[in-house]
């Protein structure tokens, strides 16, 4: 039966509301089973112990309905909680054209973001149909379900203005593919790991402040990294090769960088890494963390020693969306598909390209260019951006445990 022909239906709205106990659904539906009625609709919610349960039915046989009230209420005191009965036509309203899932992550969600970012909402077109909350820590993270306005101007209204919210916003076309399989292609130094590779190497050749400079300079757009990497390498010459296992032993995983890979993995994604930095650090992330693929620059050995040189192929910012693109088509996974990850402009090729783009603490070209900004410190925040729940992660965690 079409909408249409439902609209001028007779429906009964029951309401519960109270302290919630296990026993009130299942109540519920056995004092209306007495009278013969269809369910239609259920939405429950619960916040801080209260609950809100609502039931849309079809009324009762002919002369019943006064009974089915009378002893609803008569359940719901029985059980301290409050029930509302309405009569009324038909079912939920039809949802608007145009389905997206807005996510929302605060470090605080404050009343007066979250006003701004429904107003927003409301002016683009759209009708926020179900709100959800994903987290609560490390960071609030609440998905908004929106219909009546496609994805793309929705994301234009909402996460050009995040910054002014106080928020990072992610909007993405809702539907099947957001439970597929997954690539998720990352950035290394300063997404993946909380530091620069090059500059840990230019450490122990005493050129850490100069190596610094050059590499600020082209992760804000401002230098051609390739010519930047030959610059900065040639610097490390001399180094002796023992210098490898010293970084390996020195890089620092971003927090969350585990429980967002391990989490990946859980759900049978693909997780691979690019990086501008170099293979030595790269291979030994890939066994560590089990990664399914890791393409990086390669610093030149010969006889012990580091000669200032690279060799093969450059990864540089066209490079990684080629690497993205051929990771895709390995993993078997439309690019549309992807996440990309990154913080650098030598990302942007890789965060356009991919289905979702994340510009993770990134310089702000970055953000201005990306799908959607994560600027708050735990890589694994953005689980929240594919609907997975920190309840989720924590319950796997746990299982895995016993």
């Amino acid at each position: 039966m079409s909408a249409s022909q439902t609209s001028d239906v007779p429906t009964l709205l029951v309401k519960i509301f109270g302290k919630d106990r296990p026993g009130i659904t299942a109540g519920l539906f056995d004092t209306l089973a007495a009278y013969s009625v269809d369910v239609v609709d259920i939405e429950q919610v619960v916040t801080r112990g209260r609950m809100v349960l609502c039931a849309l039915v079809t009324p009762p046989p002919a002369g019943l309905e006064g009974g089915l009230r009378a002893t609803v209420h008569s359940w719901a005191e029985s059980m301290k909680m409050q029930a509302e009965i309405i009569s009324g036509l038909g079912d939920n309203r039809p949802r608007g054209l145009g389905r997206s899932l807005v996510t929302v992550l605060g470090h605080p969600l404050t009343a007066e973001s979250t006003a701004a970012i429904a107003a927003r909402i409301t002016k683009a077109g759209g009708n926020i149909d179900r709100i959800f909350r994903l987290a609560k820590y490390p960071v609030t993270a609440v998905e908004f379900a929106v219909s009546g306005v496609e994805t793309e101007p929705l994301r234009t209204a909402l996460v050009t203005h995040a910054a002014t919210f106080g928020v990072d916003i992610a909007v993405v076309a809702a539907g099947l593919h957001r439970r597929a399989q997954r690539l998720v292609v990352m950035d290394v130094d300063s997404t993946l790991i909380q530091d620069e590779v090059i500059e840990l190497f230019a450490a122990h050749a005493g050129c850490e402040a100069e190596v610094a400079e050059v590499t600020a300079a082209a992760m804000r757009g401002e230098l051609d990294f390739e010519q930047s990497l030959h610059a900065r390498v040639e610097l490390l010459a001399g180094l002796d090769a023992s210098v490898v296992d010293k970084v390996r032993s020195e890089v620092r995983l971003t927090p969350g960088a585990r429980t967002l890979i391990r989490t990946l993995k859980r759900l049978g994604y693909q997780v691979g890494v690019v990086s501008g930095g170099f293979t030595q650090v790269t291979d030994d992330l890939k066994d560590r963390l089990g990664l399914d693929f890791a393409q990086a620059n390669t610093l030149e050995i010969v006889d012990g020693k580091l000669t200032g040189k690279v060799t093969g192929e450059i990864v540089d910012r066209a490079g990684k969306a080629r690497l993205l693109r051929r990771f895709a088509a390995e993993a078997g996974v439309p690019l549309a598909q992807t996440v990309a990850i990154g913080d650098g402009a030598n990302d942007l090729d890789m965060l356009n390209a991919a289905g979702l783009g994340v510009a993770f603490n990134a310089k702000p070209v970055v953000r201005e260019a990306a799908h959607t900004a994560v600027n708050v410190p735990f890589l694994d925040t953005v689980l929240y951006l594919l609907g997975v729940t920190r309840e989720e992660v924590e319950a796997a965690d746990t299982h895995d445990e016993d």
